[in-house]
């Protein structure tokens, strides 16, 4: 294949660019999209990038004006330089599959595995440069893989990608270059279930639009919805011995997570949305159960039907619109050392605080706050542990008692014992936390986040992408998002 050369020699440029002119879209590229699938190999210890395939889209819906990414955020990042000036003329951080699934056990002991991914810049109008780099263990962007892009070469395929899928707009605010554009993806429904589906979007989105930054910029964004029908609703559930035939093959027990969801399908996925304009893609999943998941500039995905699925949504849009992190600390992961000690972690909403005096947040910090800022968590951090343990006391009980064949009544005196006993810290946890709801506004470093108890801290207290008794973002959050709008939106 001569689609892409490899070339020994590297620009090294930084992905926020150098001080430079702003890149003239009309000089370096057309109207269009050079969407770049590829294979990601490797384990904790090595990584290979193999090339699948070009293709040429007939539409490139982002920003014209801001072609060099401003965020340092994502694992890897893709460039394009002009081969005649060297001159970074694009750039876009972004997360993987792979970037995750390195940090697993299975990956730490040399498993590899293989994943497909796409990535997409604007279709340039001469040969250019095309470097793909991922971040070391300090964050630094390193080579992985590069090759030259000729747009004549006959090798790109340019087909349209129109056939059977069922194409719907439900908001539209102006040119894909200065909206927000969002593509639905439909997995798991049935051509049965098509009313459903534009039903579900209208439903999901305005669950969206109901928390701020998303409820004030509603009008910043266009809405697009692409359903291609499965053979059967749902999607996989291996440790439910459940498959289905669907779409996207979205599968729970990601990483053997019970409920982390994701689709290892980034080809389909990708060609499915280049039907419409697209800055994000949401993949919405038929089905009731909890969960879903989201990776940075690449998708999130979210089931429909579970009485939380609404704020799952809003939380795995914040990961992967904005690139938030996680603020959570307890909950069981497959991640190790996600995020190594004694680095600054590229989130906007976490930090390891590593210089107080320079915090990233250091705008919207509340006068007079102490850091880090002390909330009780060393007393609530214990109540949750015993919260853990009533409810292991409380199974072990219920199976020795099955085990002796006990009647009902000593089952519901061992429910009942149990639950007056969780009631019991429930009602501790919430005094401690009347006790400092005092801080529930201050801007400050609490610690307790991106997976770690300690050494780890985000901004506030409550926040959608921890636990927030209103479902609302964080301010450090918000001012994250309303950034990535007005990236998006640029002129």
């Amino acid at each position: 294949m001569h689609v892409l050369r490899s070339v020994c020699c590297l620009v090294c440029v930084s992905l926020t660019g150098v001080a430079q002119q702003p890149v003239r879209f009309d000089e370096f590229f057309e109207q269009a999209a050079l969407r770049v699938d590829f294979y990601q190999i490797g384990d904790a210890n090595k990584e290979v990038i193999t090339l699948d395939r070009l293709h040429r889209e007939s539409m490139w819906p982002e920003s014209r004006s801001r072609l060099l990414d401003p965020f340092n955020n994502g694992r890897y990042a893709v460039k394009v330089y002009d081969t005649t000036s060297h001159r970074l003329i694009y750039s876009r951080g972004f997360d993987t599959m792979f970037g995750e699934y390195r940090t697993t056990d299975p990956a730490l002991h040399g498993v590899q595995r293989t994943f497909n991914r796409a990535v997409r810049v604007p279709f340039p109008k001469r040969p250019v440069q095309l470097d793909i780099e991922a971040r070391d263990r300090q964050n630094i962007l390193r080579p992985l893989f590069s090759g030259i892009v000729d747009p004549l070469d006959f090798h790109i395929h340019k087909e349209s990608g129109k056939g059977a899928d069922l194409i719907y707009q439900f908001q539209r605010s102006g040119d894909p270059e200065h909206s927000v554009d969002i593509a639905f993806l439909g997995e798991g429904y049935t051509i049965e279930d098509t009313a459903k589906f534009r039903s579900d979007v209208t439903r999901m989105s305005a669950a969206l639009f109901a928390v701020e930054p998303f409820k004030s910029r509603q009008n910043a964004f266009s809405l697009y919805g692409v359903l291609r029908p499965s053979a059967e609703r749902g999607m996989d559930e291996p440790r439910q011995g459940s498959f289905k035939a669907t779409s996207l093959n979205a599968s729970f027990d990601t990483f053997d997570l019970d409920r982390y969801m994701l689709t290892e399908e980034g080809r389909t996925m990708r060609a499915m949305a280049a039907q419409v304009p697209y800055d994000a893609i949401v993949i919405l999943v038929n089905s009731s159960r909890y969960g879903g998941g989201g990776i940075y500039n690449d998708y999130c995905i979210t089931t429909v039907d579970d009485s939380s699925s609404r704020r799952v949504f809003a939380h795995e849009f914040g990961h992967s619109f904005a690139g938030l992190a996680d603020e959570y600390y307890s909950a069981d992961v497959a991640y190790k050392d996600f995020y190594p000690k004694g680095i600054e972690p590229l989130e906007p909403n976490i930090t390891a605080l590593l210089d107080p005096a320079r915090i990233k947040w250091q705008d919207q910090l509340s006068p007079g706050v102490v850091l880090p800022t002390a909330w009780g968590k060393e007393i609530l951090d214990s109540l949750q542990v015993e919260r853990r343990n009533i409810f292991s006391a409380r199974v072990k009980a219920l199976e020795e008692a099955a085990g002796k064949n006990a009647g009902g009544a000593e089952r519901a005196a061992i429910e009942a014992r149990f639950k007056a006993n969780d009631q019991a810290l429930l009602a501790e946890i919430k005094s401690v936390r009347k006790r400092y709801a005092h801080l529930e506004e201050t801007v400050g470093a609490f610690e307790g986040a991106g997976y770690t108890s300690r050494g780890m801290y985000r901004s506030m207290m409550y926040c959608l992408m921890i636990y927030h008794p209103k479902n609302e973002f964080c301010r450090v959050c918000r001012q994250a998002i309303n950034r990535m709008i007005d990236y998006q939106m640029s002129r």
